[in-house]
């Protein structure tokens, strides 16, 4: 029987696609991550299924989309009769581990409840600052090399600012329990996941790291001046007063220097990401294990950094919000140098895992296997006409109840706002940035009637498979 592979799954939080070398941002270092899409394959067009962390990990965890699983907003809790991928695995003969978040239950105050999810081991740490009043091991270990936090990382109301040196920061520490992980003798495979916070707001990186991101090299948002006038109340809402409702960052409070320095310090908290996968590749080298590995890199969702006025997340499904950098490698059987242009939905994962290793995929994954893309075995410009993405009341509720849902093909999107007479319809060909919404055009009319069709179908179609039809009635 052939030796099955190990799983090296690291995903960062909030990173956009653009930021890595390989995606043609001559901004930004990622020469680790390169090497890795060389090696293996770069998925361009990888979007998540939602712009926020619980439902968009749920999604991609399960295979099953954000309304299917029931985990749709910040703060709710993963039903226990989810069946997650690392379960599977776990169940199959896999051990598995995980350093970082998890999140995909309420981690307000508290370490999150779990569920039966696979992992063996479980160094949770939602989060690098001492944030509310939950146990956070990544903090409990600085205290330990005797690290004050608040010493350290001093924000004084500034949208950037530098944090805890690089050999403490909460990246290296997740790194370093991978490494740890990955290094233990064992008889049978392994799965670890690395779920770092970088690139989360607040956006503090290590001060060696912000000194190497000079500002005034960074490009200043993409934004038009009036763009948000045509769009979403939520929008212009978080432009002028702040993301979740006035408690992040706002694009019209901040000058061209400050929104440099925030990109700087977004770029220098994903070097960072960038050097420790070099480390933790290294480690496989050393222990004979790349070869057999599968590693992936991805994130949950991406992050808006200024673009079209806004900062942070929320009901804003840009592509910059949606998608997110993608890169695998397996030696052993993955084609070298792959770069896909294909649709691909981060619910593709767990089912793409599955038939890597030769399992059944389950029905009620709702995600597709791309593995034959990744083999060269199938078109590497193609896997979906359409994607899909949910934003259900995911954050801050107290403040605004929005409800929206986005159909995306390589020509167009539509997000349609749902119980309001509001959404956004944009010409992705001609307007790529997507500054101009056509939704009240009277010249789009049509088009948008036939977008709104194939959303509304599109809805219909990710109901929930289970539970099966048993018999004619």
């Amino acid at each position: 029987m052939e030796e099955r592979p190990n799983i090296l799954w690291i995903c960062s939080d909030q990173q956009r696609f653009d930021t890595l070398g390989a995606m043609g941002n001559p901004h930004i270092r990622t020469p680790n991550l390169d090497a890795l899409a060389r090696e293996g394959a770069l998925c361009a067009q990888m979007f998540a299924n939602s712009p926020i962390c619980t439902p968009s990990r749920a999604s991609f965890l399960t295979g099953r989309y954000p309304r299917t699983t029931r985990c749709r907003q910040n703060g709710q809790q993963i039903p226990a009769d989810e069946i997650l991928i690392t379960r599977i695995l776990a169940e199959a003969g896999y051990d598995c581990g995980l350093s970082g978040k998890l999140h995909l239950s309420p981690a307000m105050g508290r370490v999150e409840k779990r569920i039966d999810d696979g992992y063996r081991v479980f160094h949770w740490s939602h989060h690098s600052g001492p944030r509310g009043t939950a146990t956070n091991e990544y903090q409990d270990w600085l205290r330990q090399q005797g690290i004050d936090w608040d010493e350290w990382v001093k924000p004084q109301g500034r949208p950037a600012y530098p944090s805890v040196p690089a050999r403490f920061h909460q990246t290296a520490w997740c790194c370093e329990k991978a490494i740890e992980f990955l290094s233990q003798k064992r008889a049978g495979p392994w799965l670890f996941s690395v779920n770092m916070f970088d690139p989360h707001h607040p956006f503090d990186p290590p001060p060696e790291y912000l000194e190497r991101c000079n500002p005034d090299e960074m490009p200043l948002p993409r934004y038009v001046e009036g763009e948000l006038d045509a769009k979403p109340r939520y929008q212009m809402e978080d432009h002028r007063a702040g993301a979740y409702g006035g408690i992040g960052l706002a694009y019209a409070k901040l000058n061209d220097r400050q929104r440099r320095e925030i990109t700087a310090a977004y770029y220098a908290m994903i070097e960072l990401i960038d050097d420790w996968t070099g480390r933790m590749l290294e480690a496989l080298d050393q222990t004979g294990q790349r070869e057999n590995t599968i590693v992936i890199f991805t994130s949950d969702h991406g992050e808006m950094l200024g673009d079209n006025g806004l900062y942070l997340k929320g009901p804003h499904l840009y592509d910059c919000a949606v998608r997110v950098p993608f890169v695998i490698s397996w030696p052993r059987r993955l084609r070298k140098g792959v770069r896909s242009e294909a649709l691909i939905e981060l619910v593709d994962l767990a089912p793409t895992l599955l038939d890597c290793l030769g399992m059944e995929i389950p029905r009620r994954m709702q995600g597709r296997s791309f593995l034959p893309i990744l083999t060269g075995q199938a078109d590497p410009g193609h896997h979906r006409d359409f994607v899909l993405a949910e934003y259900y009341n995911a954050v801050h509720p107290r403040r605004r109840k929005a409800w929206a849902t986005m159909w995306r093909d390589r020509r167009h999107k539509i997000n349609v706002f749902h119980g309001e007479e509001l959404g956004e319809l944009y010409d992705l060909e001609a307007d790529p940035g997507e500054h101009a919404n056509l939704w009240d055009e009277p010249r789009a009319a049509a088009l948008k009637a036939g977008l709104l069709k194939k959303c509304l179908d599109a809805s219909v179609f990710t109901m929930d498979p289970d539970p099966p039809r048993e018999t004619e009635y």
